[in-house]
């Protein structure tokens, strides 16, 4: 239906970048890669991590098996009123590259996914000149709605561009003190830099589920679980399957919310690359 409807629009779809994760019900690879941190532009290097990171990383990353009762959300709750949440989430989420077991963990060089884009992303795009890459991300920003997330690098042209196509009050930097924050080797300025010399416009589709400390929350117990406790244990199981609801809500009102509104932003996206 979109082919016949945009006829000069060329769709690609790229689902499961992380086939590990969706087996295994993670968010990081094999190799506790956050994908979302891999992608380094040319002359990055995948070392360093924030300086509140490491003050955090006993917080963040225990090394023990789960306990149904930790202390989480009180120390969690007391770095928030010391930091604030911006701060706090910029700190934890931006990405680190010193701790392999630990959260957000950006890698020690490009991942296998890396690789593959690197060497098929040139050949799907083929001879199209102009891109828009719509990134669907769940987890982030009020339950059932959603924000495009823009890389605070695009042109100004580009910004105006993407607000007139989907809407001003849909469109927002990424920076912490929004719905989200600057990462460190996000996918859209990679993607931009490799097929440099066309209009590449990207934007993170980020819709929300549950508040920033829950799911938090989650991810440090099901990361804590998969180092720490017996692969087949019962608390390593269901970290993993709250992680699951966290990211994709087991609630027929959160889908009927949410997909009809990314369908539509394929939609928009297909129609403004259609004007003249």
């Amino acid at each position: 239906m979109l082919a016949s409807r945009y006829s000069d629009v060329l769709f690609v779809f790229l689902h499961a970048l992380n086939p590990f994760g969706f087996a295994w019900s993670r968010r990081v690879n094999e190799d506790n890669i956050d994908l979302n941190r891999n992608f380094l532009l040319d002359g990055e290097e995948y070392s360093g991590s924030p300086e509140a990171y490491r003050k955090l990383d006993a917080l963040l990353n225990p090394t023990r098996a789960p306990t149904a009762v930790d202390g989480f959300y009180v120390r969690a709750g007391l770095a928030v009123l010391r930091d604030g949440m911006p701060a706090l989430k910029q700190a934890v989420a931006g990405g680190q590259y010193e701790y392999p077991r630990g959260l957000f963990y950006g890698g020690s060089g490009p991942s296998a996914t890396q690789r593959i884009l690197r060497e098929h992303l040139p050949r799907l795009i083929g001879e199209s000149r102009k891109v828009v890459h719509l990134d669907f991300h769940t987890g982030l920003g009020r339950r059932g709605t959603f924000q495009l997330l823009l890389d605070e690098s695009m042109p100004a042209e580009g910004q105006r561009r993407m607000a007139d196509w989907f809407g001003s009050d849909a469109i927002q930097p990424s920076r912490s003190d929004g719905v989200a924050y600057a990462a460190r080797g996000s996918l859209g300025p990679w993607c931009a830099a490799l097929l440099g010399g066309i209009e590449y416009r990207y934007a993170c589709a980020e819709f929300g589920t549950y508040g920033p400390l829950r799911m938090l929350a989650g991810l440090r117990a099901e990361n804590q679980a998969t180092h720490w406790a017996d692969p087949k244990a019962v608390i390593t199981m269901e970290t993993r399957r709250r992680l699951r609801d966290l990211f994709c809500p087991q609630s027929a009102a959160w889908w009927k919310q949410t997909m009809p509104a990314a369908v539509q932003l394929v939609h928009q996206a297909a129609a403004g690359l259609s004007k003249p």
